[in-house]
């Protein structure tokens, strides 16, 4: 058995240690856990202050000794060569530490290490958590099986214009999309090797599109239309509540610049929200959310979103004449947003919360699981925390699944991990691992829409300042119905 001692401070080693029944006070919260084995190392650091720590990571194979102080990091190459050898073991996680003279050795962990790789590239926006300042956006990309991190936005160099979120298709470094405000913006679409800049408004259109998704097929992409309002409220611990007062569905043709409007299925006198659409795994169905208006802001608390499924025809791009529910607010009395589909079809993850249809300033808000060959919903009670947890995203394998969680502190939104085994059953959730352990600590950024991807994104910000001033907007056309 090999033991790589990584770090020593003198002589300063554990004698006459008292055992004492509970886990030790790290941060992140990384106790009994599963993990990948392409993870970047899991530093954590000591929340007592310790004058010295002694950490022992012990294998089937292998072992690891660290003696160091309140911070506990990991060599790169040795942790991923350890991972290598442990792969669908499980790792003993034995941690001592010296507090006011007096050494102490906490419960044991695990890490339970599966053979299911996560996708290596993580994309998120970093911004200001309140309402009042959003001037300061970037874009980035972080590859998660090291600590290597680059920005591929930035608004500094756009004229300070609003840029919303980074979304894949399929997982693909090569079909992703997201939307850049301004005068001179529109929506940069990364598709087939190419950067494209389209202007997705035209006709009765209420505004460009907002909220989508690709097609499997990547010629397609599914999106709403949004008139966005930002309002002040004092209900409960929420500051600010955000809401649609119009939007639609639109079918975007990519190959030939077509806008086409989704039919609204049994029509009636009442109006109805339609947003956050997404396609089926297969590309025959599209599930989105919808509600009927009510008088906003005084009813915002009745404004409540089902979960819809409508059919789609690539061979024709025509929708079904019939509308299936999934999660109904009458019968739940709760509201649904953020559908996605896992890459293998077998499932749907989406948000719930009390009402309306901006999330994640309500406390309440949770991930839910319906199992779509059963209809069986599992409320992911090993998964969800006390605040805000939404903004999930999916690896290509189905395997893992990212979302933006506010558990920390209740502002700062922060990506955990959760994993998914062959039964379905999802796992404690795990926060990305950072360099430094107290990164978190001094961040004042909450991380929106963080997406996964199982490659390296083909532009960075300099490719998207240049087609943001020098090159004009494609002109898509909406085709009357």
């Amino acid at each position: 058995m090999l033991i790589y001692c990584l770090l020593f401070i003198g002589c300063n080693r554990p004698e006459n240690v008292t055992y004492i029944d509970e886990y030790p006070p790290v941060y992140p919260d990384y106790t009994d856990i599963t993990i990948p084995y392409n993870i970047a190392p899991l530093n954590f650091l000591m929340r007592n202050n310790p004058e010295a720590t002694e950490v022992v990571l012990k294998g089937e194979h292998s072992n690891i000794l660290i003696r160091t102080g309140e911070k506990v990091s990991f060599a790169e190459r040795k942790w991923r060569n350890f991972l290598q050898a442990e792969k669908g073991k499980t790792i003993s996680v034995e941690v001592k530490a010296k507090i006011k003279g007096k050494w102490l050795a906490y419960k044991t962990f695990r890490w339970f290490v599966v053979a299911d790789k996560i996708d290596p590239y993580l994309s998120y926006r970093l911004i200001e958590p309140g309402y009042e300042v959003w001037n300061g956006i970037q874009l980035r990309e972080r590859h998660i099986e090291s600590f290597k991190e680059r920005v591929i936005a930035d608004n500094a160099l756009t004229e300070g214009s609003c840029m919303n979120c980074h979304t894949y298709g399929n997982q693909d470094p090569n079909l992703s999309f997201f939307h850049l405000r301004g005068e001179k913006g529109g929506t940069i679409l990364n598709r087939n090797g190419e950067l494209r800049k389209l202007n997705t408004k035209d006709g009765d259109m209420v505004s460009s599109v907002v909220y989508g998704s690709f097609h499997p097929t990547g010629r397609w992409g599914i999106f709403s239309t949004n008139i966005i309002i930002p309002a002040f409220h004092i209900y409960r611990s929420e500051r600010l509540e955000v809401y649609d007062t119009e939007s639609e569905l639109y079918l975007l043709d990519f190959d030939h610049n077509k806008i086409i409007k989704v039919p609204e299925i049994k029509q009636l006198s009442i109006r109805k929200y339609r947003t956050f659409p997404v396609f089926s795994a297969d590309g025959r169905s599209i599930y989105y959310c919808e509600a009927p208006s009510v008088e906003l802001p005084d009813s915002i608390r009745q404004l409540k979103y089902s979960l819809l499924r409508i059919d789609f025809n690539p061979d024709t791009q025509t929708f079904g004449n019939r509308v299936d529910t999934l999660f109904s607010a009458d019968e739940t009395g709760q509201s649904v947003c953020h559908p996605k589909v896992s890459p293998d079809g077998k499932y749907l993850l989406y948000t719930v919360a009390d009402y309306g249809t901006f999330p994640i300033w309500h406390r309440e808000t949770d991930l839910q699981l319906l199992d779509l060959r059963t209809g069986e919903v599992d409320l992911l009670e090993e998964v969800n925390a006390e605040c805000s947890d939404t903004y999930h995203s999916w690896s290509s394998n189905s395997r893992w699944f990212v979302f933006a969680s506010k558990r920390d502190d209740g502002l700062y939104g922060k990506p955990y991990f959760s994993y998914m085994d062959s039964n379905g059953k999802a796992h404690k959730p795990f926060l990305l691992p950072q360099k430094d352990p107290a990164w978190y600590d001094y961040t004042l950024k909450s991380f929106n829409i963080p997406e996964l991807s199982s490659g390296k994104l083909p532009f960075d910000a300099m490719a998207i300042e240049k087609i943001y001033h020098t090159i004009e907007a494609e002109t898509l056309t909406l085709i009357s119905e």
